[in-house]
Order: C-alpha cells, then sequence, then structure tokens
C-alpha cells in the first residue's frame, strides 16, 4: 500500500501533488462526503496514465476484486445519471479524487479515495491497516432493458437482505421491521463519528439456523468489500438486523445491521428507489481512531 501511494505521487506533476499531498493532521482527513461536491486531492481527470493506473492500484490494495469491479462501474455510472440529466449537472466518470495524508509508510498516514457515491477511507498506523467508512452508491441502482437488469452493481445487497427479511416468522420479523416507511437516506450521514442506533431490530442469537446463515451472507457481503488480510472475523449471533419501509422489490427500504465494532447501512428510497447508498462504518474506530488510540499507548 505504502509502495503504491508513494508511485501514485512520484507521477504527479508539481500541482497535482500539491492536491493530493496533506499532512496526516489536516482536518480534511475526517471530512469525506458520497455527495458531488468538491473534495481534496488529486483528480482523475487530468492525470497521465502512469498516474492513474497507481491511483486504481492503490485503491485495489484496499479492497477485494470483485468490490473494485463494484467501484469501477459506480464511477462509470455517472456517464449513465450524466446521460439522464441532460447533461446539466456537469457529471463524469472522471470526477475522482485520491487524497494522501501523511508520508506513505511513515508510523501514521492513510488516503482516500473519493467521488460521487464512492468514498473509501485508509488509515494506517504501526503497519496496521484500517479501512472505513466505506460507502458505495448506485444512481441508477439498476440499469434495464425490458425486465432483465443490464448493469446493477449491488445487487446481493438488496437480495439478501429482502430474503432475509421476508423469511422471518411474524414474531421475528415484527422485531424487525423498526418503521414502515424507510428514512430518505443512511441516518449517520457523513458524520466523522457515529454511534449505535437504535431500535436494534432482531438479534442474530434470536434466529433459526438458516435464518442466521442468511444474516451471516449478508453480513459477508459486506466484509467480503474488503481485501482478504483487512476483513477480520464476526459471528452473526452477535449481530442485529433491522429493516424500515415496504417489504416487496420496487418500493422505498431501508436497513442495517449493527454489532461488536461495525454498523452497516443501506438505503434505496430515492428516484423511485432506484438510488441505492451503503455504507460500512465502525463505531468509535472510523479513521482508523483505534489503530491510532492503541499506537500511542503502544500496544500496537
Amino acid at each position: 500500500m505504502a509502495e503504491t501511494a508513494s508511485r501514485f505521487l512520484a507521477c504527479l506533476t508539481p500541482e497535482q501533488r500539491l492536491a493530493a499531498a496533506h499532512e496526516f493532521g489536516d482536518p480534511l482527513r475526517l471530512r469525506w462526503t458520497y455527495l458531488p461536491t468538491s473534495r481534496p486531492g488529486a483528480s482523475l481527470l487530468g492525470l497521465g496514465r502512469d498516474a492513474r493506473k497507481a491511483a486504481h492500484l492503490l485503491l485495489a490494495t484496499a479492497l477485494s476484486r470483485h468490490a473494485f469491479a463494484q467501484v469501477v462501474t459506480i464511477m462509470a455510472m455517472e456517464e449513465v445519471l450524466d446521460l439522464d440529466e441532460g447533461g446539466r449537472n456537469g457529471r463524469h466518470s472522471d470526477d475522482y479524487h485520491l487524497a494522501i495524508f501523511g508520508r506513505p509508510g511513515a508510523e501514521e498516514w492513510g488516503w482516500r479515495f473519493e467521488g460521487h457515491h464512492v468514498s473509501v477511507t485508509a488509515t494506517i498506523a504501526g503497519g496496521r491497516v484500517e479501512v472505513a467508512p466505506l460507502f458505495l452508491g448506485a444512481n441508477p441502482a439498476t440499469v434495464r432493458y425490458g425486465a432483465a437488469a443490464v448493469v446493477r452493481p449491488l445487487p446481493l445487497e438488496e437480495e439478501l437482505a429482502r430474503a432475509l427479511v421476508t423469511g422471518l416468522p411474524p414474531t421475528l420479523r415484527d422485531q424487525a421491521v423498526v418503521a414502515d416507511v424507510a428514512p430518505s437516506d443512511i441516518l449517520t450521514g457523513t458524520s466523522p463519528v457515529v454511534a449505535a442506533l437504535e431500535p436494534a431490530g432482531v438479534r442474530g442469537g434470536s434466529l433459526a439456523p438458516a435464518q442466521r446463515d442468511l444474516l451471516g451472507r449478508l453480513l459477508e457481503v459486506y466484509l467480503d468489500r474488503l481485501a482478504p488480510s483487512l476483513r477480520g472475523a464476526h459471528e452473526p449471533a452477535a449481530f442485529s438486523f433491522a429493516w424500515a419501509g415496504a417489504l416487496s422489490p420496487g418500493a422505498g427500504h431501508y436497513y442495517r445491521i449493527q454489532g461488536p465494532g461495525l454498523l452497516v447501512e443501506y438505503d434505496n428510497t430515492q428516484d423511485a428507489a432506484n438510488h441505492a447508498h451503503t455504507v460500512i462504518r465502525r463505531p468509535g474506530a472510523d479513521f482508523g481512531a483505534g489503530l491510532l488510540a492503541a499506537h500511542l499507548s503502544g500496544e500496537a
């Protein structure tokens, strides 16, 4: 990761390097967003071939192969969205930025790859890596040819969750469904610090084995976005699942999964429920807060 980040910086012009390189203590390190707006970092637009390739390779050091494919598909979808909007918002698939915080390879450093519907933050302390927040969204969430989905970047995130909630017996479904109407977006937004959300929903330990396995598969969909060495293990029985909104496809819906050290949110309500937002958060440990504290105390 450090080698690839250094290669990226070495490929930049002085002006691009000025945009890309920031101090580790820069407050911008904690200011993330998935909205179309200005952001720190060198833009992919205007990068040379080698710099652009290094930017993609750095992103790939944090993600699994399939998650990397999801990201580049989401980036390409900006052109579809721009076509749908008649070009009035000037969206383009190169409107993504890479910022480096601190010196790659230092005891404490980090980076963020970010643009509309993509935000991947990696923090490194004492040689350990934490990737969070990690946001992926899609608008449109599905492009269809007739009834067939031609492009759908986040399919399992929706399908497994709906199979889980609709397959619950009535008593457990009553616990899982915490609201009849889904919120208009993920509840944690772009806050740099998050805590557990209430109500928690149904506990994984209360589920039958088949339902608990389905919750575990859904959890893995999110954890498997990370490169294998960064995933960690999580027991689905220790997690809760909450759903809000309609149970049928094509209508607005939301869910969250939360448990020890992890909060996942999914929302698909905007643009006639064809605009999905998903995020992985680490309550109390986003932006490497846990790693940094352990490093400072000498525990890492």
